[in-house]
């Protein structure tokens, strides 16, 4: 029998919750989850905070508290986020657990009498200052890649590339943001070019993933994969189970995804049967689902995979890894640091979790970026949430109560109009079931609506209101084919917004939970109860409030001192040749979705220039722009292309801007 096993990537435990979290992982997981509960298919949902990391002991040491304090408070964060959005987890557990510490050892132990684990001296970061080897996380810097600053020690977010923390260019310790210098130590690798074939083969069975995922992993594999180290040197994680890596422990990213294993099994401890977990995770028939935003990727499709197949026991691969885009907000990409972000708990203390779920789901980021905005927010609630549904149940509820006493009998025959609206829907229905199933929320959740606006259309033409002065059979099959609407909607929007359909059904009396299976087994007669209004119009004053508030608490982070670099003699500045030049072609380049390649003319010359814009710039505006490059930059390979210099920006954490000069300076000027 066919079993699910749901995962939604462990949230770090050092920062709340916000939006774009929600709409990447959480919430289309829960949505598709209850969704299988609704067919009463076998699923168990997993997920857990991510606990270990550099980004925790830095917090940590800013704070001046111990990584657990960091860890204990936001985990409770995270948990009332969820709840609050009724994201509900059959096990919420987290890393820092004695039973996930024991398995990740297990995991590593096993890899390495395996044979895919090779201990190897390397170069790495070491902090003078502080007196430290630092991990990838302890570092950031210049990507050497795409050129964009803050970059990551072991991922650039801007490319997407994976990279050597020593690769860094214009690197600074995170911890007191002096220069790092370069020392040898000792580190675990897995040896991933080992599994290249198993990689490659296992994923040309995955043709149903979306394709800008399978075709980016792919194009990774075919750059041939390196060695990845899996041991850091900090003090705060699970212990390399080795005497001889004394101060090391598990790479975070090595780990925490077998966090989704030990929560299984920690799930399985609860319900009283311990073996359970194995029901699932070693089991051929169960397809493994990680909700994930597309950050993560790279270490879903390549990394844990690898990490599964090295184990001597046959773990189920992932079946499937329906990664969203970026949820943006108000135009600009969210940023923590910026305060430019929507918390959730700060969300949850004004409106009803529902009406996120709903705004997100209506909105979401499933093949392309989507931007959260006030406005449209208030609009979605008050044109399709009230106006609509609200507007289909409210009508209907209080038309059965004054004429009919609550109580709606099944006619004994339908006129035309009546079979027409009912087939329509049964229409939508089959559609709607298979937007769940293919992880489309945003289309389920339009049908649903066509369905409420396909009642409120045939309530107007029907007109019970004149109806029911001379003909109570004809008011009451209006309203019972209202009801019989209301009813599918009710369970076909309940993984939605699980809240308000509840109350819904409370007013239909059909209190227990619903069941696809009712759609075909809808009942002879309704008995209807009055219930407030399900959703009220949100204020203009209300929406004003959020926005002030956005760009209030935003203007108050950007109040930050400038941070800046080491100062620099005047002849330094002097080696640098940078000169106008004039785009005279740009096309995307394959395979890298921020990179374009460019062909510029320096007065008459040509260069090719590899640039990180095109999350910025679409190549036909560029055609024709002047711009200033620095030309005398050594050239370097990007993504197998030879860059003959860079072309300068301006950008911050949300945007970027090519300096441009006045039209009137000829290509090939000198800047100076």
């Amino acid at each position: 029998m066919e079993k699910y096993l749901v995962t939604s990537a462990l949230p770090y435990a050092n920062g709340p919750l916000h939006i774009g979290h929600i709409a990447g992982a959480y919430l289309p997981a829960d949505i598709f989850v209850r969704y299988l509960r609704l067919h009463n298919r076998d699923v168990v949902f997993i997920c857990g905070t991510d606990e270990h990391g550099a980004p925790i002991s830095i917090q940590a040491e800013k704070e001046g508290v111990t990584p657990k304090d960091i860890v204990n408070r936001f985990h409770e964060s995270i948990k009332r986020s969820f709840d609050g959005l009724k994201i509900i987890f059959d096990n919420f557990s987290g890393t820092d657990r004695p039973v996930h510490h024991k398995m990740a050892q297990k995991f590593f132990l096993n890899l390495l009498e395996e044979g895919y684990i090779n201990v190897r001296t390397n170069e790495q970061f070491y902090c003078e200052h502080c007196q430290r080897f630092l991990a990838d996380r302890y570092v950031e810097g210049t990507c050497p890649y795409c050129h964009k600053p803050g970059a990551r020690g072991d991922q650039c977010d801007a490319c997407g590339k994976l990279m050597d923390t020593i690769t860094l260019e214009d690197p600074k310790c995170k911890i007191c943001n002096g220069t790092p210098v370069i020392r040898e130590t000792s580190h675990w690798f897995l040896n991933l070019p080992a599994f290249e074939d198993k990689l490659k083969n296992w994923l040309k069975t995955k043709t149903y993933w979306k394709e800008n995922i399978l075709r980016f992993i792919l194009g990774l594999l075919d750059e041939g994969l390196k060695e990845r180290a899996i041991t850091r040197d900090i003090d705060w994680g699970v212990k390399v189970p080795l005497d001889e890596a004394e101060g090391k422990v598990l790479y975070v990213w090595f780990e925490a995804p077998i966090g989704y294993i030990s929560s299984t099994v920690e799930w399985a401890d609860k319900i009283g049967q311990p073996e359970r977990w194995k029901d699932y995770w070693l089991d051929k028939d169960t397809r493994l689902i990680h909700f994930i935003g597309k950050d993560n990727n790279v270490f879903h499709a390549i990394f844990w995979p690898a990490v599964l197949m090295g184990q001597r026991e046959e773990y189920v691969l992932p079946d499937d890894i329906p990664a969203n885009e970026f949820l943006n907000l108000e135009g600009n990409k969210i940023s923590t640091s910026q305060n430019w972000a929507i918390w959730v708990n700060d969300f949850l203390k004004t409106f009803s979790g529902d009406l996120l779920r709903y705004y997100l789901a209506i909105n979401a980021p499933e093949s392309k970026d989507s931007d959260f905005n006030w406005r449209e927010f208030q609009d979605k609630n008050n044109s399709e949430l009230s106006n609509t549904l609200g507007n289909l149940a409210n009508r209907v509820f209080v038309f059965s109560q004054k004429y009919f006493e609550g109580r709606i009998r099944k006619p004994v025959k339908f006129s035309q109009k009546s079979e027409t609206i009912l087939q329509e829907a049964e229409s939508l229905l089959a559609e709607i079931d298979q937007s769940f199933e293919s992880y489309r929320v945003r289309r389920a959740t339009k049908l649903i609506m066509d369905i409420a606006r396909s009642g409120n259309k045939y309530f107007d033409e029907r007109r019970p209101w004149e109806d029911v002065k001379t003909s109570h059979d004809g008011a009451e099959e209006t309203l019972y084919v209202c009801l019989v609407l209301l009813h599918y909607i009710s369970v076909v929007l309940y993984p939605i917004i699980p809240g308000k359909m509840g109350e819904m059904r409370k007013g239909m009396n059909l209190d227990k939970l619903p069941l696809w299976q009712e759609l075909e087994q809808l009942s002879e007669n309704f008995k209807i109860e009055q219930i407030p209004p399900l959703f009220p119009r949100i204020p203009d004053e209300i929406i004003a409030e959020q926005i002030e508030k956005l760009y209030a608490n935003a203007r108050i982070i950007n109040k930050k001192k400038l941070e800046h670099k080491d100062i620099i003699e005047y002849h330094d500045f002097q080696k640098m040749e940078i000169r106008v030049a004039e785009i005279i072609q740009a096309e995307a380049v394959p395979k890298a979705d921020k990179l374009l390649k460019l062909k510029i003319m320096a007065g008459n010359e040509e260069r090719q220039i590899v640039a990180g814009i095109s999350g910025h710039y679409k190549p036909e505006s560029l055609i024709g722009k002047k711009v200033t490059v620095l030309l005398n930059l050594k050239p370097r390979k990007i993504f197998g292309l030879e860059s003959q210099g860079m072309i300068l920006a301006a950008s911050d954490e949300n945007n970027l801007s090519l300096i441009v000069p006045d039209n009137i300076i000829p290509s090939g000027s000198v800047i100076s």
